[in-house]
């Protein structure tokens, strides 16, 4: 897709050699509709370089040496709330992806991720939609915490196909409506299961145990 626009990207994370990595793969991967166009390794110049840069989407690792990645994310969201905010990290630990969610970020994903597999949820995500590992979904929070919530076939539909991470033409076409009304049933959504944003609507998927269904 030649004439797609570039995602722009900045990149705070510690460790050179994968922020290196992104720099020189992700171009290639992405048929250079994705590139870094800065980086830092300093948690507390992230929301600087960021509001400097106004890039599309920052990436933020979760596991940096004070103030840490969690409040990289939340500085970000304050000084540029337009930027799209990612948090990566390199274990398996529900917990900070939590607080990166609860914090400002929109998604979240493993550093273990291949450059070419990073496309698809970059563009969900700035389309705005949450993008998490469905792994992560399931062990946020135990089903038992969720208080039940009776959800009709279509709202049902609509919660997993958000969870997956699809874009809003994407559920459209799946759901065989418009665009526009994709956006109204999910604004309904929002306010039946009491959260604000689609990352947390994602979230209660996952506890729900609905991403299986």
């Amino acid at each position: 897709m030649p004439d797609a626009p570039t995602i722009r990207l900045v990149v705070v994370d510690d460790h050179p050699l994968f922020v290196r990595g992104l720099e020189l793969l992700l171009p290639a991967a992405t048929d250079k509709r994705a590139e870094v166009v800065a980086s830092t390794g300093d948690a507390s110049a992230a929301a600087s370089l960021v509001a400097r840069c106004q890039p599309d989407l920052a990436l933020v690792d979760l596991h940096m040496p004070p103030p840490g990645g969690i409040r990289a994310v939340a500085a970000i969201r304050r000084t540029s709330p337009r930027v799209r905010v990612v948090a990566m990290s390199g274990d398996d630990d529900p917990a900070p992806a939590l607080e990166a969610l609860r914090a400002g970020a929109e998604g979240y994903l493993p550093k273990s991720s291949e450059p070419e597999e990073l496309m698809r949820p970059l563009v969900a995500i700035l389309d705005g939609w949450a993008v998490l590992p469905s792994e992560l979904l399931r062990g946020l929070l135990r089903p038992s915490r969720v208080a039940p919530i009776d959800l009709d076939t279509e709202e049902r539909r609509l919660l997993r196909a958000i969870a997956s991470g699809r874009s809003t033409v994407e559920i459209a076409e799946h759901l065989h409506v418009s665009e526009r009304t994709v956006k109204r049933m999910t604004a309904a959504l929002l306010r039946k299961l009491r959260v604000t944003t689609r990352a947390e609507a994602a979230a209660f998927a996952g506890h729900a145990g609905l991403l299986g269904e």
